[in-house]
């Protein structure tokens, strides 16, 4: 009796599948969402509070946070460009090593590489205690670091590579042949370089630029550790010290404008990027060779490629490494371990969660595209754009509003302070980066094989399991394993809304940074760019193939 009925089941699971794929997307959105609806929940106790900060602090948080990113934007866009026209325009010993350990400093968290530069140069670390001891010298023998002067030199040694990665990948792609007709028409290497490589690549390293200010920006680390007053700092601020969470909304709002313009920013360079991209293929580029560099032009080229690698990489790593070598004793090896499992738990259901959902809206996309679900999506794909701390007020703000209006609820329990909490916070921020992964697996889907799989009987979820599912696997595995990554060296979202007693390697090493137990920090910090270099590995892997 039931026979009839059975072809109506595919159509009510895909049904299923989309409302379930749209409430999870609408539930990463509302964070955002609910800082928006902060502007109409002011009372006068917190514009009377806005006004105060306007008049004493906001001015500092604005005039601190615009000159750190002017000092980020011109210094890793300088680094970033000249790197990029080295490696690509040039041919010299060691080219085929700087093209990789370049992207190296992409593995050190900001905050990390602030530690151990504080630890190695401060008036009592070894190097200034060396000096005094050995020369007879006295008192501070270097300027103190932490400020805004090392905050910029922390992130610009840190946030390079992204400028780096990108205006290289547009010189591979388009400025070969066209300096190669530049040489024949008589220009010297000069003029090919400044007339013809760098408007090329201009929109990839303002593409580069803004998400390297979207990283200073959103940072917590290394502003709070070195005693910088930014946007981020001025809303933890508002939200801990001055406990008015509206407050804290409205200085999150504007900075997420901020974040906002900078994203349209980048999106615009990269529409501008596929505009630029030559309809020929890669034809005429076995033609177009690097210049071949002898002499003075290898020191100088080495110089270039090789200094930024040892203040981004090198150095902060050998700085950890010490105390590894002469206090072995004094390290926390007994809560290591535990810090080490609570990192991979949290990071692992995180990327498991994120995956599937990234999964399940690029599939609903396209088995059944609506507007709805591309809305969704599109603000989905937004989330890494999002501060951690403005997705932490954006989550605890309607926790608020659920609990004023129904207190016996227990929502404040379910969420703060708790794996549900912290969960919600990474698929928020991180989900967008597997979606982007799924999409271009998805991408290498030919629409022809739904048909033939669709006229076979396999629809809906039958579809996604049979057909997509053994071909996204590389793509799926890869969105999983950056979000581990990403959640693993996570700082802001985990510090607030940790559950309690499972601290992370990421907090564990900033407590311990801010009680000056640098020598301490360093294991948790060593560990934690040891994780970081297994995507720069990939994506190192995957440039050396195009």
């Amino acid at each position: 009796m039931s026979a009839p009925h059975l072809p109506h089941w595919p159509r009510l699971s895909a049904v299923l599948l989309q409302l379930l794929v749209l409430m999870v997307g609408l539930l990463l959105a509302l964070p955002v969402l609910a800082l928006v609806l902060a502007w109409w929940q002011l009372d006068a106790a917190s514009i009377e509070l806005l006004r105060h900060m306007a008049d004493t602090v906001l001015p500092r948080y604005i005039g601190t946070s615009l000159l750190l990113c002017l000092l980020v934007a011109l210094g890793a866009g300088l680094l970033g460009m000249a790197t990029a026209c080295a490696v690509t325009l040039y041919d010299f010993p060691g080219r085929r090593f700087f093209e990789w350990a370049l992207l190296l400093p992409l593995a050190a968290p900001a905050y990390v590489v602030a530690f151990a530069y504080t630890d190695f140069l401060q008036f009592s670390g070894p190097l200034q205690v060396f000096l005094r001891d050995t020369f007879g010298l006295q008192g501070r023998l270097f300027p103190e670091i932490r400020n805004v002067w090392g905050a910029a030199w922390v992130f610009i040694f840190t946030l390079y590579p992204y400028v780096y990665l990108l205006a290289r990948t547009a010189l591979s792609e388009r400025a070969t042949q066209l300096m190669e007709a530049a040489r024949l028409l008589g220009a010297p290497m000069r003029r090919r370089i400044w007339e013809v490589a760098l408007p090329l690549a201009r929109p990839a390293i303002a593409a580069g630029i803004a998400l390297a200010l979207m990283e200073t920006l959103a940072d917590i680390g290394v502003t709070f550790y070195f005693g910088i007053q930014t946007f981020s700092t001025g809303i933890v601020s508002a939200w801990k010290v001055m406990d008015d969470r509206y407050a804290a909304a409205q200085l999150a709002t504007m900075l997420l404008l901020t974040v906002a313009l900078l994203l349209w920013v980048e999106q615009r360079a990269q529409r501008r990027m596929r505009f630029a991209a030559p309809r020929g293929g890669r034809g005429g580029q076995a033609e177009a060779q690097p210049v071949r560099l002898h002499g003075a032009g290898r020191w100088l080229v080495w110089a270039v490629c090789g200094l930024p690698i040892l203040f981004g990489f090198v150095l902060p790593v050998l700085f950890m490494l010490r105390p590894l070598i002469g206090g072995w004793e004094v390290l926390p090896w007994s809560g290591f371990l535990e810090w080490g499992y609570n990192s991979l738990w949290l990071s692992g259901l995180a990327a498991l969660l994120a995956s599937a959902i990234a999964l399940g809206l690029s599939f609903m996309q396209r088995a059944q595209p609506s507007r709805i679900g591309g809305a969704v999506t599109r603000v989905v794909s937004l989330g890494y754009a999002v501060p951690g701390v403005v997705i932490v007020i954006g989550i605890l703000l309607p926790v608020g509003w659920l609990q004023t209006a129904a207190p016996g609820s227990g929502v404040g329990f379910w969420v703060t302070a708790t794996v549900l909490g912290i969960v919600w916070a990474y698929l928020v921020r991180f989900t967008a980066v597997a979606l982007q992964s799924v999409q271009s697996g998805y991408a290498r889907i030919p629409n022809s094989l739904d048909d033939s799989a669709r006229m076979l009987g396999s629809t809906g979820p039958a579809l996604l399991w049979r057909v997509h599912r053994p071909l996204l696997l590389r793509s799926i595995a890869a969105a999983a394993l950056l979000v581990f990554v990403d959640v693993m060296k996570e700082l802001p979202a985990t510090f607030v809304l940790r559950p309690f007693g499972s601290d992370t390697l990421a907090v564990v090493a900033f407590q311990l940074a801010r009680d000056e137990r640098l020598g301490e920090a360093a294991l948790p910090s060593l560990a934690l760019v040891l994780v970081g270099l297994v995507p720069v590995i990939l994506l190192s892997r995957t440039l050396r193939r195009t």
